[in-house]
């Protein structure tokens, strides 16, 4: 019987972390767009609580967040952290991407020739020599310090490339 009490008792710090992870929640949930809200089912309260958050600065929005994460405490949270998770992964990968794009475009530029194999290996479409006349521009560019056209363009056509 003991025991059982024991283990009904959760620590004031415990309680903390739970609550914060709840504001951290509704702090996302109000960084989402208005169209990616309408993807969950709240209850109205809440709803409604996170567009009025999205008008607030500093010291209200830190309390509507407080707000927002005691109504929290009724939702299933596990299932909005789902959903949530399901709505920014295609955001993420479009980062990820991004960055890819910007490494072999930087490692074109500064010589790395075996970068071209690669992408012509990895994107259908790809053309060799329209590569090398993109590199060619902008390394000469940068050799001359002229604005970087060329490695915009070079980076929008494998942009291009991997979209298509």
């Amino acid at each position: 019987m003991k025991e059982e009490k024991e283990e009904l008792i959760i620590s004031k710090s415990q309680v903390k972390r739970e609550m914060q992870a709840l504001r951290d929640l509704g702090k996302e949930l109000v960084d989402l767009p208005l169209v990616s809200l309408n993807k969950f089912d709240f209850s109205e309260s809440l709803y409604d609580s996170i567009i009025l958050a999205h008008s607030l600065k500093r010291e209200a929005l830190r309390r509507q967040l407080q707000h927002i994460g005691k109504l929290l405490r009724e939702e299933d949270d596990v299932a909005i952290q789902q959903l949530l998770s399901q709505i920014s992964q295609p955001q993420r990968d479009e980062v990820i991407a991004f960055h890819q794009i910007e490494q072999w475009r930087d490692q074109l530029i500064a010589g790395d020739d075996e970068v071209i194999n690669k992408i012509v290996g990895l994107l259908p479409g790809a053309d060799r020599q329209h590569l090398r006349q993109l590199v060619r521009n902008a390394r000469k560019e940068r050799m001359q310090e002229k604005p970087p056209k060329s490695a915009r363009l070079l980076f929008q056509y494998i942009k291009d490339l991997q979209g298509a």
